[in-house]
This record gives C-alpha cells, sequence and structure tokens, in this order.
C-alpha cells in the first residue's frame, strides 16, 4: 500500500468540533504538529456561535418565578492558534503551540418582561492562552516518545451576578504557571498508520481575586483554581492508497476543576463555579484523497451525559456532532478547512444543590475553522 497523504482534512474536521467541548474544554490540546514531517509551520482559526437557553423551574423570588426565560446566554467566541515544528537532528524534533486550551464566555440576557428569569444580566468569562514547547525523540522500531512545558495563563471576570438582594461582581487577575505534556507513539508511515497517546497535566494557580457587592469591594484574597489534567489517544491508519480512517477519545478530569472565591463562598456555601463530573469525548471519522490536490473527511463526535446538576455559568451536559472537512494542496501549502454541527444535551441547574433551578434544553452550536499548513 502507497503512503496515504490525506491526513490534515480529517484533523481539522474533528478539530472544530472540539472547540466545544465538555466542561469549559476548547482546543483539544493536540499535539499533531509534531508528527508533520521535516520543517513545518501552521495558522489557524476558528469561530463558535452556540446557542444556549434553559427555562426557570423553581420560584426564587416575587418577580423571578417558574416559567422565566433565560435566553440565549452562549457568546460566540474566536479561537487562533499556530504552531511550529523542525527536525533538530537524527530521530529528534521540536514544536512549538500556541492555542487556547479552557474558556467561558457567559451572556445572560436583561430581562424584558416580567417574569424575569433569576440570573438576568450576569455575565462571566474566562480565557487561557498556552505555549507549549515539546521535544519527540523516534526510535528505529517506529516507537517515539515524546514531552515537553507549558506555559499557561488565565483570567476570569464575573459581573452583575445576584447574590441575595445584591449584586455579586469578581475579578481574578491574570495569572500564569507551567505544566507539562508527555506521550508515546507508534508510526507505520508507509500505510498512514499512527496512535499516539497523550497526558497533559493540572495546572494550578492561586489567582489575586477582588469580590464586590453593589460595586464596594467586601474581599480581595487569593482563589485557588486548578485546570484539570487530559488524556489524549489518538489514532488513524489508511484503509487503501486513497482512504483513511481516524479517531480519537479524550478524556478531562474536571473533578479537579472549581472556582471558590472567599466571601461567596461564605455567603451561599458553594462554590461559585464547578463542574458536575469527568467528561469522556469520542471521534470517528474518515477522509479520502479525490485528487492530488483536493482532499476530504467527514467525522462524528459523541460525549455522553455525566449527569447530575451542572453550573448556571456552563448549563450543558453531553453532546453529539457531524463535521466536514477538505483541505486543497498545492506546491508545499495546504489549505484546510471544516465546519461541524453540535447538539448540545440537556442539563438542569440549581442554586442549593437540592431543587432543579432551571432546565435547558434544544440547543445547539455552529463551529467552522480554517488552517493553512506550510513545510519548508
Amino acid at each position: 500500500m502507497k503512503k496515504t497523504t490525506m491526513i490534515a482534512a480529517g484533523l481539522l474536521a474533528a478539530s472544530a468540533g472540539t472547540a466545544l467541548a465538555g466542561g469549559i474544554d476548547r482546543s483539544g490540546q493536540s499535539v499533531a504538529p509534531l508528527f508533520e514531517k521535516g520543517n513545518y509551520g501552521e495558522l489557524s482559526f476558528g469561530y463558535v456561535s452556540p446557542t444556549v437557553s434553559g427555562t426557570q423551574e423553581q420560584t426564587l423570588s416575587a418577580s423571578s418565578t417558574a416559567g422565566a426565560k433565560s435566553g440565549d446566554m452562549a457568546g460566540s467566541y474566536n479561537m487562533p492558534a499556530f504552531a511550529f515544528k523542525t527536525d533538530l537532528g537524527h530521530n529528534l524534533a521540536g514544536a512549538l503551540i500556541y492555542d487556547q486550551p479552557f474558556g467561558a464566555n457567559v451572556d445572560y440576557p436583561a430581562a424584558t418582561s416580567l417574569p424575569a428569569y433569576f440570573l438576568q444580566g450576569a455575565r462571566a468569562t474566562l480565557t487561557t492562552h498556552a505555549l507549549t514547547g515539546l521535544l519527540k525523540y523516534h526510535f528505529e522500531n517506529n516507537v517515539s516518545v515524546y514531552g515537553g512545558v507549558r506555559w499557561q495563563t488565565m483570567a476570569e471576570h464575573i459581573d452583575s451576578l445576584p447574590l441575595s438582594t445584591h449584586t455579586y461582581a469578581a475579578q481574578g487577575k491574570g495569572q500564569g504557571a507551567f505544566g507539562y505534556v508527555a506521550g508515546i507513539a507508534y508510526e507505520k508511515p508507509e500505510i498512514g498508520l499512527r496512535v499516539s497517546l497523550t497526558y497533559n497535566s493540572k495546572i494550578k494557580y492561586n489567582t489575586p481575586t477582588t469580590e464586590m457587592l453593589d460595586g464596594a469591594t467586601v474581599s480581595s484574597s487569593n482563589t485557588p483554581i486548578t485546570t484539570p489534567q487530559s488524556v489524549n489517544l489518538d489514532a488513524q491508519t489508511g484503509i487503501n492508497p486513497t482512504t483513511l480512517v481516524f479517531g480519537s477519545i479524550r478524556w478531562v478530569n474536571w473533578k479537579q476543576f472549581n472556582i471558590d472565591p472567599t466571601f461567596y463562598e461564605s455567603q451561599v456555601h458553594s462554590p461559585l463555579v464547578a463542574l458536575n463530573g469527568n467528561t469522556t469525548t469520542y471521534t470517528l471519522g474518515l477522509g479520502h484523497k479525490f485528487t492530488d490536490h483536493w482532499s476530504g473527511a467527514v467525522s462524528l463526535s459523541y460525549e455522553p451525559k455525566v449527569g447530575g446538576f451542572s453550573s448556571n455559568l456552563a448549563p450543558t451536559d453531553g453532546r453529539s456532532a457531524v463535521g466536514l472537512g477538505a483541505t486543497y494542496t498545492v506546491g508545499k501549502v495546504k489549505i484546510t478547512g471544516g465546519v461541524r454541527y453540535i447538539l448540545i444535551g440537556s442539563a438542569n441547574t440549581t442554586v442549593d444543590n437540592t431543587n432543579t433551578a432551571a432546565h435547558f434544553s434544544g440547543n445547539h452550536a455552529i463551529a467552522a475553522g480554517v488552517k493553512v499548513g506550510f513545510t519548508f
């Protein structure tokens, strides 16, 4: 069998779906550029437009009663990324990868009629930026090992969150911290086979946080926050000279993640943000090379429900998606585009850890991306 060469289309079709995955997962923390041949660089840009809305199930005040509609509370967001890979010597390669692995963009609309949803006007953002440096050593038996360090920054902001009869806000100052990556892979390039297992460590922060009530500062303290550890299993193989099957399993340890500012916890006796369980996302796809210039792929993904209550700032549970991708290759340049339609699983939220505050269902998202890769 001749070497299968149309890998890129399938991988972007898959990555467009990872842009909306469990918890606040976004990029999927791929190390795929490390396996490119020769010297290689890529630039990519993704855009995700989710629609997430729910209905209040619990009467919480005279003006916020059961039946109130949340409106679309999930803001759209962009996902820029870049990577550079180079051969450093015999069987040794290095890569530098930038992505935005985790994030949230919450914007509950202000009420335009009664009854008013209990989180009307609440807004929250969480942003991360990660720069990962990797080295890979390839043994003569087709096995390679790789690893490196990741520098990741995180900042968070919450505004106009109702707290009893007051309005709560919190600002977490941007912080940076190190984590690490380790992995092992097996490759047979002549049939397009590669299986890789990658571990991404958790990263701990001690974030200086200012909390405010009705605009007045009530607490300035440090908030411990841990972004989760994860494991990626990726596989691909050619089934004939022009067709490739690929898939992945991504597990994320969300039980390690919560945001629990001092003053908020003292009033509510529960974290401001906590996710209700670990997630596992499965992806399976098929790619085909149509001509020397064009190839395409289709992928399916599924993330089972975790169950229990979801956070009011992340009111989703589980998802399924279908994606399409296409790559145009000319000379040393590959241009890839992908689009994915995502069905977002229904979820119940709570404010007292006992009763359902709101039910979210019938939601979806559209994700699209473009990537330009070049060898030199």
